[in-house]
């Protein structure tokens, strides 16, 4: 955008602001704006067709608006609509476009509107979409530990309880309970997305405006399934919804640390369960034999990360009055930041239980006699005594436990769940319904955007 396009404040006084407090004030607002450009201009074509429906914009003038947002639109996607610290967001920038390009139908855009409800209903978008394309991902991930546990179901492998040699165990039932894990974080923040689908729009500074917005006309123009209807609470929300978001993002990266330790500790030479694909390991600069696996490291401390980002939005949001508050702006890094965050850490470690490669030999080699010590005391149980006395009886008497058939060991468990009715088929049949709706919803969704700016395959998340 030139820079004689560039738009004053929208809160322009008679002053100019110190130099130092508006990069105090704008911080890195205006560089996590590029991810709302679409966004905003999807809402932005709504909120225009309501102000023609009450007879503030003429036809001419909104297709102008329109016209001009198509062209934003396109611009970001050819990465061709650079946001400056003294625009201070996407939002004035935006506007100083259509202003420059449109002339005084540009000036009108922002009537009934604060800039508040203009980033809420850009965020709710963002958010709503974010949080299906996550759904998405996250069961797709399942699928693959499925899979993953369906080659390898008859793999032995040793239980474990405090890192220690606990009981028999096998591959697919370590794989499936991360799957189901995954799954339900999946259906989770799915329902969350539910909670984000409600306009926002109309709210304006907390208070709502005293025109005839028809607020239910410009949700429906968004794909939104309900208005929020209590403008206070649209603003109270703020921050709290972002929170939410990232909560649930927390809860899929703290699954992915937990199976990114187990697979630092199985593929150590010690342990050689596994074997990582190596196209997914760094070196060292000192030692040439090394193949580190960085990535489940950073995948531990990101998963931090992403904890850190929920619990900072929670921290700021605290303690605020009803009311906007400045403050709000400080959740929108940590809500990219984490939302980015989590993405990436599904898409590796999708990629590395692709690659991971299994050793059977080491696995069966693994289960030592004693792993089959409480098979024996059940069994003989089944027999005749009670469980104390035998129990104490083999505990004394390790050294007699005999190595069992690891397999057959395993396909004796034929409860529920167990390692002999892992219940594989069933679940992936669950995954697989999870990851139709999510495509049929973001198909809708596309549809929408489409009919607001006329062009076909229009995402508001790029990340």
């Amino acid at each position: 955008m030139d820079a004689e396009v560039v738009m004053s404040k929208l809160w322009q006084k008679e002053y100019s602001l110190d130099s130092l407090m508006e990069e105090f004030t704008v911080g890195n607002d205006y560089i996590m704006d590029q991810e709302l450009v679409i966004a905003d201009c999807l809402a932005s074509v709504a909120h225009a067709r309501g102000l023609e429906r009450i007879g503030i914009l003429s036809h001419d003038e909104l297709s102008a608006l329109e016209q001009g947002l198509r062209e934003v639109i396109i611009l970001k996607r050819n990465g061709e609509f650079p946001i400056s610290r003294q625009d201070e967001d996407c939002h004035t920038a935006i506007e100083g476009y259509l202003t420059a390009h449109v002339g005084e139908a540009g000036k009108k855009i922002h009537t009934g509107r604060s800039r508040n409800d203009q980033v809420q209903t850009a965020l709710r978008l963002w958010m709503r979409e974010f949080s299906v394309r996550m759904a998405l991902e996250t069961v797709e991930f399942s699928r693959r530990l499925l899979q993953f546990a369906q080659r390898h179901a008859e793999v032995p492998m040793p239980g474990r309880t405090h890192m220690q040699i606990a009981m028999p165990s096998s591959v697919g039932l370590w794989a499936a309970a991360f799957a189901e894990e995954l799954y339900d974080e999946a259906q989770r923040i799915m329902q969350l997305s539910w909670t984000l689908d409600q306009s926002p729009l109309g709210s304006a500074a907390s208070y709502g405006v005293p025109l005839p917005l028809d607020r239910r006309f410009t949700a429906e123009q968004m794909g939104f399934t309900r208005v929020q209807n209590n403008v206070l609470y649209a603003n109270n929300s703020r921050g709290k919804f972002e929170a939410m978001l990232l909560d649930s993002c927390d809860y899929i990266a703290l699954s992915i640390s937990k199976i990114a330790q187990d697979l630092i500790l199985f593929t150590l030479p010690e342990f050689g369960y596994f074997s990582l694909p190596k196209e997914l390991c760094t070196g060292s600069s000192i030692m040439p034999q090394k193949k580190n696996p960085d990535g489940l490291e950073l995948a531990r401390s990101r998963s931090a990360l992403v904890s850190s980002c929920a619990t900072r939005v929670k921290d700021i949001i605290r303690s605020l009055p009803s009311g906007y508050n400045r403050d709000f702006q400080d959740t929108k890094e940590p809500l990219m930041v984490g939302s980015r965050t989590t993405m990436q850490l599904v898409r590796i470690m999708t990629r590395m239980v692709e690659g991971l490669q299994v050793h059977p030999d080491r696995l069966t080699e693994a289960c030592v006699p004693e792993l089959y010590a409480t098979d024996v005391v059940l069994e003989r149980i089944q027999s005749g005594g009670n469980f104390r006395d035998t129990y104490k009886e083999v505990g004394l008497h390790l050294d007699e436990v005999a190595k069992k058939d690891p397999v057959r060991t395993l396909l004796n468990r034929t409860s529920e769940g167990t390692t002999g009715r892992l219940g594989l088929e069933e679940a992936d049949l669950f995954d697989k319904l999870l990851a139709d709706s999510c495509h049929e919803i973001l198909d809708g969704w596309s549809t929408v955007y489409a009919s607001l700016s006329g062009l076909e395959g229009l995402c508001v998340v790029s990340i």
